[in-house]
């Protein structure tokens, strides 16, 4: 008697299903479609930067140095005469390409290092683990600090950094959802047929796993535009001329007592940008829930 896998892999009707399901929960959350909107909002306006900027980010006017909100500066002036909305939407781009790359080091490190911890078991999953837990042992915005203070501060050396330092909770998640999945009938199955590992791990049990790496996912991009601020905060991220929102606040420190809208609107946009990401993630964590009622 032939034994045919139960990949567990949706049938095409059941996915759809599944997806008219996940839709309408989540547009019946309003926070979630919130944050949709604010994220939406934010990528159109990173990419239509050199069309929604009404200066150069880099231009210098040494006549309206720290300029008051106006008509021809809505946001104001910095301490070098240049446009702050200008320079606000250019650094949209930099906290977007900060959070998406990083994110995706972080995931495909993570994924890799839990399917193999969750998959293999045994003394192979308790040395990962181990290395796991002494990673996680360290303050992860210290360790970054760390690695950055050997680097040349760039754009590419903070992604590749906040990358490498934040795949330990993604790695957690896919191992629990491999030692769940993996004594399961689909699984056994895929074996008894000579499926390889690589073929099990990859094409059977991680597309049953993705839900909760979409939501940590998410909810990562926040966390590493709120690290690479931090860090241009600091200058050790971002170097000017380049504009990114830390660094726009650290010239907001510089000149508080005259220069309010500095601090002001940076500030808003983190906050406002942070918040969207994590509504966007609470929302389709819900929306995959079934336990969860909307």
């Amino acid at each position: 008697m032939t034994i045919l896998p139960s990949s567990n892999i949706l049938e095409p009707m059941e996915r759809f299903s599944l997806s008219r399901i996940f839709f309408h929960r989540f547009v019946r959350n309003r926070l979630a479609l919130s944050g949709s909107v604010v994220v939406l909002m934010l990528l159109v306006v990173s990419m239509a930067a050199p069309i929604l900027a009404p200066y150069d980010p880099s231009d210098i006017d040494v006549k309206q140095i720290l300029m008051e909100p106006t008509r021809s500066h809505l946001l104001g002036t910095d301490q070098l005469g240049r446009d702050v909305l200008s320079r606000m939407i250019w650094g949209s781009r930099i906290s977007l390409k900060v959070g998406f790359v990083a994110v995706g080091i972080a995931t495909v490190i993570g994924i890799l290092f839990g399917a193999v911890s969750g998959y293999y078991g045994g003394w192979i999953d308790g040395i990962m683990m181990r290395f796991v837990d002494i990673m996680l042992c360290f303050p992860a915005f210290f360790l970054i600090l760390a690695v950055i203070a050997f680097l040349e501060p760039s754009i590419w050396n903070i992604m590749v950094v906040i990358g490498i330092t934040g795949w330990m909770g993604i790695a957690r998640l896919v191992r629990a959802e491999f030692l769940s999945l993996r004594e399961r009938e689909f699984v056994i199955s895929a074996r008894a047929l000579g499926a390889s590992d690589a073929r099990i791990i990859f094409r059977h049990i991680l597309p049953n796993s993705m839900a909760p790496i979409l939501v940590s996912a998410t909810l990562g991009v926040a966390g590493a535009i709120l690290t690479e601020s931090a860090l241009s905060f600091l200058g050790i991220g971002v170097q000017p001329p380049t504009p990114s929102w830390g660094n726009i606040l650290t010239a907001g420190k510089d000149n508080i007592e005259i220069a309010w809208w500095l601090s002001l609107y940076p500030g808003l946009a983190i906050l406002i940008t942070v918040l969207g990401y994590n509504l966007l993630g609470e929302g389709i964590r819900d929306s995959l829930d079934p336990r969860l009622k909307i």
